[in-house]
């Protein structure tokens, strides 16, 4: 990851505005800011095992205040010190290593027809994934009693019992307004009455709940452990019940100014189409959604009869394995949802001019059969420099991708402000005492 700006500031401009004194603001008001701590724990996650002096090299700063830093980190348990380093000489160094165990992560997907939960320890491993299908759309109630069974089922898990947990991020399938992350779209999530309602299951885990839009946070998670890391200007497009894009811009979500950029679901493909939930016509989910997808297996069935899917169960996992073993309804299917995503893609390319686009979700299994054609639409109809600029990959991570994303969005949080680090050893809700 690349290192915050702040570590090649000026020593003195990462200090806090205030009247105390720095050393003793540190000391005395735990619950202020700390952007230089915050800036060395940084660090020492990203490059994992670091001595004192590696950091004050890499940080500008001087060993004394580097020292200082070190003394304020050890008691959170986020770092120990784990013996020596190779001398480079004179006395050998004590190397410091990030404990990436020392706290989990939560992060839930609420898809339009499925829910998602991932524990996640601090260095992006997925220690244990439930999903179960539901129609989070329709049935409110049913999908937040679900999260908190999912959540408390992941938490359970013996292995991983007593370690404290620093939040909850959630992934949800609707634009969200960053000043109002809270409030669900009416539009898309009607049933919900523009209420997430998770204040119990928040009260109850005793942790912050960050809200993000389901592409956006599947784009983190390509940015930080996926095909996509290291590349600061990226898109993410999942394809599921509904479909939506999540933009990186140099490094960073580009939400837009009230959180709905990157509805690329919502962009016209034909303006002559079908009336979409939305209201408009033709947007790409009604030709390339899942809902869409299996509308037109009915409508083709008749004339492929011998199609596996006319004798299966009707769902986005039977069309996968009915393309995968080369079935003509499928793929002929498969090919037009590709064909049409192309043209959504190709807008992108032309518009944003990312380095790489990642799709995810639904149909990306297929892997060159979806990826193949879709490129072809999006040759056909972008300008020769963008796309020649730009990689079109399926997702790494998988059906994983944005749970992975709504808890690397708490991680994010946490070494951005140190203070939703919990305190190691503290008490909590459980009464269970959490392991330093």
């Amino acid at each position: 990851m690349d290192r915050t700006e702040s570590l090649n500031a000026p020593e003195e401009n990462l200090m806090p505005k205030h009247n105390l004194m720095w050393k003793g603001l540190r000391r005395t008001d735990p619950d202020q800011p700390r952007p230089l701590s915050d800036a060395v724990l940084r660090l020492i996650w990203e490059e994992e095992r670091l001595s004192r002096a590696d950091i004050a090299r890499l940080a500008g700063l001087s060993r004394s205040t580097v020292s200082e830093i070190i003394k304020e980190i050890l008691p959170s348990g986020l770092v120990k010190e784990v013996g020596e380093g190779p001398s480079r000489g004179g006395r050998r160094p004590i190397v410091l290593e990030f404990q990436d165990d020392a706290c989990n992560i939560l992060g839930i997907e609420m898809g339009g027809a499925h829910v998602a939960v991932a524990l996640m320890n601090l260095r992006g491993k997925v220690l244990a994934w439930e999903t179960v299908s539901h129609p989070v759309r329709e049935d409110a109630p049913g999908a937040r009693k679900l999260m908190g069974d999912l959540c408390r089922k992941c938490l359970a898990l013996p292995e991983f019992a007593g370690r404290p947990l620093v939040g909850l991020g959630l992934a949800a399938p609707s634009p969200v307004d960053p000043g109002d992350p809270y409030r669900m779209s009416s539009v898309v999530l009607p049933e919900w009455k523009e209420d997430l309602g998770l204040d119990d299951l928040k009260e109850e885990l005793g942790v912050p709940l960050l809200v993000d839009n389901d592409a956006n946070l599947g784009a983190l998670a390509e940015l930080w452990w996926g095909c996509c890391h290291g590349a600061d200007n990226l898109a993410y497009i999942k394809v599921a019940t509904g479909i939506g894009s999540g933009l990186i811009i140099n490094g960073e979500i580009f939400r837009g100014a009230t959180g709905v950029a990157g509805e690329i679901g919502h962009m016209a493909i034909d303006p002559h189409g079908e009336t979409c939930v939305c209201g408009l016509q033709g947007c790409l989910v009604t030709m390339a959604g899942g809902a869409a997808l299996m509308e037109r297996v009915k409508e083709l069935i008749k004339d492929f009869p011998e199609s596996d899917l006319a004798s299966n169960e009707l769902n986005i996992l039977a069309l996968e394995n009915a393309a995968l073993s080369g079935d003509p309804l499928a793929l002929k299917i498969v090919n037009e949802a590709a064909k049409n995503l192309g043209t959504a893609v190709a807008s992108l390319l032309n518009l944003l001019n990312p380095a790489v686009v990642v799709m995810g979700g639904d149909l990306t299994r297929l892997g060159e059969l979806l990826l193949a054609p879709l490129r072809r639409r999006v040759r056909s109809r972008t300008l020769v420099s963008s796309v020649s600029a730009a990689k079109i990959l399926a997702s790494e991570l998988g059906t994983q991708s944005v749970s992975i994303g709504a808890a690397t969005l708490v991680l994010k949080s946490a070494l951005e402000d140190s203070r939703l680090f919990p305190e190691l050893g503290q008490t909590h809700k459980s009464g269970k005492k959490t392991s330093k």
